[in-house]
């Protein structure tokens, strides 16, 4: 009779999830054993950090990834990261061990006693299986429900479990497929269709949803095709269309009234898969101008029963684009130029200005090269510099959760090891997932990340002009070098004191990982 471990494993490994991130507690040292060959273990110093590289790959990939987490303490851990796993829809599968079923109800040490209750309502599925034999099956739900919801499920399971007799029945989940279709029938079609044909000024709004899905390119011939402006989807964690398309009008701003201001004059607001919409900024007004629609397409239920206004399909953007393809007439004239880059702004003082940093990431790096970026005070220059025509060229924190940049980073080279990656990140933001460079050094990971240090938080300075909190403490983080930090975890490191020298690094091959700190001028998020 085979054990519940060895059902488990060969399950996994029929599923493809054969590369397992984890920071290893007790409680799931029953679980690692006898990890079949072909199983790839990656450990991370920190559960925070853990989950960041497993989202990175699991976006990179287009695939769930498995994480394997401690217990309630590193569960609790790894809560920050996975608000954005969540926010980017991310199917992550969190297995984490629970204390023998004896101990449980007397709250042993390591046990935690209601451990789905923990996750709550952050994952989109939890449980703890009520019997040994379950486990299997409970296992292949959580996979089934993180691909199909695209959300991180978590299961926790005694570690005296694993080791148990599985049963004859829990072979039947060896085999096991879900699929999900949602294509629009018929009369959806129609409607939709006559929708989009009748309006006289259309505009285009493009989720991270559509990058994830492969969409890119669909959604550029679908915007050509409208002929109207086209818009990224406030609080965006990928980029949905290339930023310098003469179409392109940026990323809307975070709040009611500027997103209403930007749709005047539009009678049909068409969302493709993004929720609608990522409010930050309290900034209210009308959600929509007068006399506009707006059409939401998205695979995501739950996003467009909480919209506010507008009318909801839920179903594949992909489906969306080919049939609108399909109907709408070509372009009476082309697009035209890509919108060409600025001269990059110059600092007033020792340090560079962010865009003399990106105009040489722009100018140095392959056009392929995907960024993963967490240098939030920034944003702006970013987009002033940066011309990103390929998918999967942009990830940035979902949720807005630090912590993600390096780790996230670490995970997309790994996921994607023919293609270049650069992390970018704020000397503030580095401190939440620095121990993922070890884990990097560790795998001879492929990555390039370029510091920008200006020893403060300085989107939390541009919030409190925004918030009337001009005296905040805690805001400076002077006397940090991240060369130094970088080389005790085994990361080759250097500082940039120039633009010149920052070419000449990045010009450089990067047989492994390697981090380029260089000090900047503060700037503002806009």
């Amino acid at each position: 009779m085979p054990s519940v471990r060895r059902v488990s494993h060969e399950f996994l490994e029929r599923q493809g999830l054969t590369t397992v991130f984890g920071n290893p507690g007790s409680n799931e040292l029953p679980f690692l054993a006898g990890l079949p060959e072909g199983f790839r273990y990656v450990l991370g110093l920190h559960e925070g950090a853990v989950v960041g590289m497993a989202d990175g790959y699991a976006q990179a990939t287009g695939r769930p990834a498995l994480v394997n987490l401690h217990a309630a303490s590193g569960s609790g851990n790894a809560m920050g990261a996975l608000t954005n796993a969540v926010a980017s829809r991310t199917p992550l599968v969190v297995v984490a061990g629970q204390q023998v079923r004896p101990a449980v109800g007397p709250e042993a040490n390591l046990a935690s006693v209601d451990a789905p209750a923990l996750m709550k309502p952050l994952v989109g599925w939890a449980a703890e299986p009520a019997c040994a034999e379950d486990v299997p099956r409970a296992l292949a739900q959580a996979v089934f429900e993180a691909r199909l919801q695209r959300r991180p499920t978590y299961l926790s399971v005694p570690y005296d479990d694993w080791a148990a007799e599985a049963g004859d029945n829990s072979l039947a989940v060896l085999d096991r497929q879900v699929r999900r279709a949602a294509v629009p029938d018929a009369e959806q079609s129609r409607w939709l269709a006559e929708r989009v044909s009748a309006a006289r000024r259309p505009a285009l709004v493009l989720g991270g949803d559509i990058d994830s899905a492969g969409l890119f390119d669909d959604a550029v011939r679908l915007a050509e095709r409208l002929g109207g402006p086209v818009w990224a989807a406030p609080s965006q964690f990928r980029l949905p269309f290339p930023n310098r398309h003469p179409l392109f009008r940026g990323v809307l701003p975070a709040g009611i009234a500027p997103i209403s201001q930007a749709f005047e004059g539009h009678d049909l607001v068409l969302v493709l898969g993004a929720p609608v919409f990522r409010y930050h900024e309290y900034l209210p007004g009308r959600y929509l101008p007068q006399g506009t629609r707006l059409v939401q397409v998205t695979e995501d239920a739950s996003a467009a029963a909480r919209a506010p206004m507008g009318e909801a399909l839920v179903a594949s953007p992909g489906a969306v684009i080919d049939l609108l393809l399909k109907t709408l007439d070509a372009p009476a004239e082309p697009a035209g130029a890509y919108t060409p880059v600025p001269e990059p702004v110059t600092a007033e003082g020792p340090g560079l200005h962010p865009e003399q940093v990106f105009a040489a990431l722009r100018d140095e790096l392959p056009e392929d090269t995907a960024y993963v970026v967490e240098s939030t005070s920034t944003n702006a220059a970013w987009w002033r510099q940066m011309d990103l025509r390929r998918p999967g060229s942009y990830y940035f924190p979902a949720a807005g959760g630090l912590g993600f940049g390096l780790p996230g980073a670490v995970g997309v080279a790994m996921g994607q090891p023919g293609r270049p990656v650069v992390g970018v990140v704020g000397d503030g933001s580095a401190n939440y997932g620095i121990t993922a460079l070890w884990t990097a050094a560790q795998h001879r990971v492929p990555l390039t990340v370029v510091l920008l240090r200006n020893g403060t938080y300085g989107a939390l300075r541009w919030f409190g002009g925004l918030l009337g909190v001009p005296d905040a403490p805690g805001l400076d983080i002077p006397g940090l070098d991240f060369t130094r930090i970088a080389e005790g975890y085994g990361v080759r490191a250097r500082h940039a004191g120039g633009v010149e020298e920052l070419r000449a690094a990045l010009a450089e091959p990067a047989d492994g990982p390697r981090l380029i700190q260089v000090d900047t001028a503060l700037t503002t998020p806009s």
